[in-house]
């Protein structure tokens, strides 16, 4: 009898210390806002020359189709015409702008505990895209995107630790107008989740009345100004060097409203921009410039994502490539730009031009968000969930990057070298005594604080594997999906919030 019982104590006690290490650590080893920077495709004599190539195209080309109150804006503010209606931007405008720039600022979550700090070295992975596919769940194939796919991606994000921030990825394709689009997708973000949040507006005359949503979410009028847990997704210039009359008029709402604003640039490499990476790099930073100009005379100070998204096209097709060796060098360059001058960086990766969650899909995707990660991309954007060149958006992309994320914060933290961590007594005990290092103080330790250990990726023997399913990495992602969007249905709203945003809004 007492021969059982040491048995089963060996037995369960075994059993307890692998389910404890198979545990998640209590402390996340690398959470998201680990630093960047050590991968530096440009010289600091490139960026000099890309810098001062972009400074001569605003000064001596300037910016074309000016609506009039920028226009009037930008000449009080020091611009000039040139070349009949086009408005130069002098170097001294262009830096002042730089100046007074945030060179960090904080993007609220609903919940305070959600927010984060943007700009310096920190990395932060999160969405955008604006997918009018979903990959279904059930078939595999891609289908139009719908309201409820938005609602669904919301709730999955919203449990998913590497994604810092969430925007809407997907368009809902079943909404009959514009208006109906940008009311139902706030709805969405409100609903569905606490994290920093980013919406589109189709038009200017959108933003007052959806800030009065938000307003009901925030806790009352005004509130939401006092602290916006909402940025906007504008692109006010439009390749090469002219503005947009709709998305300038968005960008005055904006400011007036208090709500951040991501400026983008996409240009197209050999379409809308050079076909050479130094020509492109050189427009593309002139553009976002501008943007920057136009957003800091209007209003000084106002924080703003420098997002410089450099894109490519495969110039045997003209179709966009959102995956291989040219965008990835392409937007690590300008997060390095970027963050020469002081801003705030916003690129793009993880674009992979895959439909299915295949070799080709993590590879792209592996190859792009690392570069960006490691040139210190301040904001990652389409980094999650995005797939077939940003046309489609898959449930199973998002848990599978959230994985590649936690790699990549990893990777990003680098190698703490101590004379602790080098541990030489633990290297001589266990040379000297059993030959190995499993148990030891030192290794459990490590074994906490050093490893990220993923929940996806198969790492058993391939007779376990077998004996398992032999399941694919796309089967075990579909079924943490499933588990997910059955159990997770958060209530962020109040009976009364809610029942205020649908006395003034439609909700679908």
């Amino acid at each position: 009898m007492t021969i059982e019982v040491r048995k089963g104590s060996r037995r369960s006690g075994r059993r307890a210390r692998m389910a404890q290490r198979a545990a998640p650590p209590l402390v996340n080893p690398a959470p998201p806002g680990q630093a960047g920077g050590a991968y530096r495709p440009l010289s600091d004599a490139d960026m000099a020359v890309i810098y001062r190539a972009a400074l001569h195209l605003l000064d001596d080309l300037g910016m074309g189709e000016v609506p009039g109150r920028l226009a009037d804006a930008l000449l009080a503010a020091g611009g000039r015409r040139v070349r009949g209606e086009r408005i130069a931007l002098p170097p001294a405008m262009v830096k002042a702008a730089i100046a007074a720039a945030p060179s960090t600022f904080t993007l609220h979550g609903r919940d305070p505990a959600r927010s984060i700090t943007v700009g310096g070295q920190a990395v932060h992975f999160g969405t955008g895209g604006a997918a009018v596919q979903t990959l279904d769940l059930d078939s595999g194939l891609y289908r139009a995107s719908t309201l409820a796919d938005l609602h669904d991606f919301t709730r999955l994000q919203d449990t998913l630790t590497n994604v810092s921030w969430f925007t809407r990825c997907c368009i809902a394709t079943d909404m009959a107008d514009e208006w109906a689009l940008d009311v139902n997708t706030a709805y969405a973000l409100l609903k569905n989740t606490t994290k920093p949040v980013a919406t589109a507006f189709t038009l200017p005359e959108h933003v007052a009345p959806l800030v009065e949503m938000f307003d009901i979410a925030a806790g009352g009028a005004g509130r939401f100004a006092e602290r916006p847990f909402v940025k906007a997704h504008i692109s006010p210039v439009i390749s090469p060097m002219r503005f947009g009359a709709d998305a300038v008029d968005v960008t005055y709402q904006c400011l007036a409203h208090n709500i951040p604003v991501s400026c983008i640039t996409a240009a197209q490499a050999g379409a809308t921009a050079p076909a050479t990476l130094a020509g492109f790099l050189a427009q593309s930073l002139a553009e976002t410039l501008a943007s920057l100009v136009m957003v800091q005379v209007v209003k000084p100070g106002h924080p703003m994502v420098f997002s410089n998204w450099p894109l490519v096209i495969d110039l045997r097709t003209g179709a966009f490539a959102g995956g291989g060796g040219e965008i990835a060098v392409l937007n690590a360059a300008s997060a390095q730009l970027s963050n020469s001058l002081g801003l705030v960086s916003g690129v793009a990766c993880s674009m992979t031009d895959a439909k299915a969650i295949d070799a080709q899909y993590g590879a792209e995707k592996g190859l792009t968000s690392l570069a960006a990660a490691l040139a210190g991309g301040n904001l990652i954007y389409e980094s999650s969930g995005m797939t077939a060149s940003l046309l489609g958006a898959s449930f199973e992309a998002f848990v599978l990057d959230d994985e590649m994320h936690a790699a990549t914060y990893r990777a990003l933290r680098g190698v703490e070298v101590s004379e602790d961590n080098i541990g030489l007594e633990a290297i001589h005990a266990a040379v000297l005594g059993e030959g190995h290092f499993l148990g030891g103080a030192q290794t459990l330790a490590a074994m906490e604080r050093d490893y990220v250990y993923p929940a996806i990726a198969d790492r058993l023997t391939p007779r376990a594997w077998a004996e398992a399913g032999a399941t694919d990495a796309w089967t075990r992602a579909n079924a943490k999906v499933r588990e997910v969007l059955a159990e997770h249905r958060p209530r962020y709203l109040t009976d009364a919030q809610d029942a205020a945003i649908r006395k003034g809004f439609t909700i679908l």
